[in-house]
């Protein structure tokens, strides 16, 4: 590879890199409403692992085909996750957007091997010990709360005041934060700045107050432990240190807020837009499920995940894939690939997607079953609560965020009978 320490101008990447005259720029309108058109046209052109330009034309793969992603994320040996190995760092301005994605911390994100085993396996029985139908219970006081703040109004925004809140309330219960507080207000906010940032919105502020209130958090629970997520990350027998933990944690917390969100948010515009559920979104809990299961293929919330990076030369897809080299995983792609679905038909009863990744890296269980539980109680008690439920404007004006990584709503304003909850 490159030893040119430069930083690549917008368009030109480094030289010696994977990318070539037919990469293609990882962004762009095609992300905001039609990924999938762009999607089939990488794969057409490219095959299933797609020279990609990030932002700054820094060069990546992109790994498009569903068995390629299972090969990727099945193969740590080959394709591992500590991003100091990646072969662009002398490339890398220090303003870089994705930074903070790709930047090593020292959280279960990226670490490896048995260290991997031991942080993942602290989280993976702690989650265990929420007890699923409490959650449930807890989900549905917070459903009832937000929508008696707008029932009487007849109209709502539903991304802003009820798909983000809710996962952000649930998980931050999990967790052990007291509720109903203003300091939990607060990190509710900035949990959403920093993930999801507005316009005039600082995530970088937002990103280190939710640090030091999750910090604030282990330190209450070393001292005075409960029936929580944090405190059996802190007494369980593997010993992790504080700021282990609160590093882990940041990343439960951040993996099961914005996707379920998303999750949320898109499922109800599938319920509200798609004909084949409209007899029954009024009564809410026939189709739900199916729902669910179909915006996981079609529209999942974790459209692209960066990355792994390549432990030695090796091929993928037909493609030389050199030692150092970024992959990003193509979730979205990798579900649609018409190698697993040949006559463009997504069964939605089939769950076998890509949406929580794959291999030891992939959302530890139970983690996967508590944001099901969060994103269909989400769901059905909103459509139990507010059963004329209809969108406010044209399907065709609903709009995705401008994003490569998330596939999420920037409104769903919904307008329904005010009703005194």
């Amino acid at each position: 590879m490159s030893d040119h320490t430069g930083a690549p101008s917008a368009d030109t990447p480094p030289p010696g890199c994977p990318a070539h005259a037919s990469a293609v720029h990882l962004g762009g309108l095609e992300y905001q409403q039609t990924p999938s058109q762009l999607y089939r046209t990488m794969r057409r052109e490219h095959g299933a692992v797609a020279p990609v330009l990030l932002d700054g034309g820094i060069p990546a793969w992109l790994v498009l085909g569903y068995p390629e992603v299972s090969y990727v994320t099945s193969h740590d040996e080959l394709f591992a996750r500590d991003s100091r190995r990646w072969n662009q760092w002398p490339n890398i301005p220090q303003d870089w957007p994705l930074l903070p994605f790709v930047g090593h911390q020292p959280s279960v994100l990226f670490t490896e091997g048995q260290e991997h085993q031991r942080r993942a396996g602290v989280i993976t029985e702690a989650l265990e010990g929420v007890d699923q139908f409490e959650l449930t219970r807890q989900c549905q006081v917070i459903a009832e709360q937000l929508i008696a703040s707008f029932a009487g109004s007849g109209q709502a925004e539903l991304m802003s005041t009820y798909a983000h809140a809710l996962p952000a309330r649930a998980v931050l219960w999990m967790c052990g934060v007291p509720q109903g507080t203003t300091g939990t207000e607060q990190l509710v906010e900035d949990l959403r700045i920093s993930l999801d940032a507005g316009e005039g919105d600082d995530p970088v502020a937002a990103y280190l107050r939710v640090g030091e209130r999750i910090t604030e958090l282990v330190k209450e629970k070393r001292e005075r432990p409960g029936p929580d997520v944090t405190s059996r990350m802190l007494h369980h027998p593997a010993g992790l240190s504080d700021e282990e933990v609160v590093q882990d944690l940041i990343s439960v917390i951040a993996a099961a807020q914005q996707p379920t969100a998303n999750w949320i948010c898109n499922t109800l515009r599938l319920l509200l837009t798609d004909e084949r559920f409209a007899v029954n979104v009024s009564g809410g809990r026939v189709s739900v499920g199916d729902a669910l299961n179909e915006v996981l293929w079609l529209d999942t919330p974790t459209q692209n995940f960066i990355g792994r990076w390549a432990v030695r030369d090796t091929q993928l897809g037909g493609r030389l894939i050199r030692e150092g080299d970024c992959l990003v995983l193509g979730l979205a792609a990798a579900n649609t690939d018409p190698q697993i679905w040949p006559e463009a038909h997504v069964g939605a009863e089939n769950s076998a997607h890509l949406s929580f990744s794959n291999g030891e890296h992939r959302c530890p269980y139970p983690a996967p079953l508590l944001a099901d539980v969060m994103a269909r109680t989400a769901v059905e008690t909103l459509l139990e609560r507010l059963p004329d439920l209809v969108l406010a404007v044209d399907a065709a004006e609903l709009t995705w965020r401008p994003s490569v990584w998330m596939r999420g709503l920037t409104t769903l304003p919904v307008r329904f009978t005010p009703s005194v909850q």
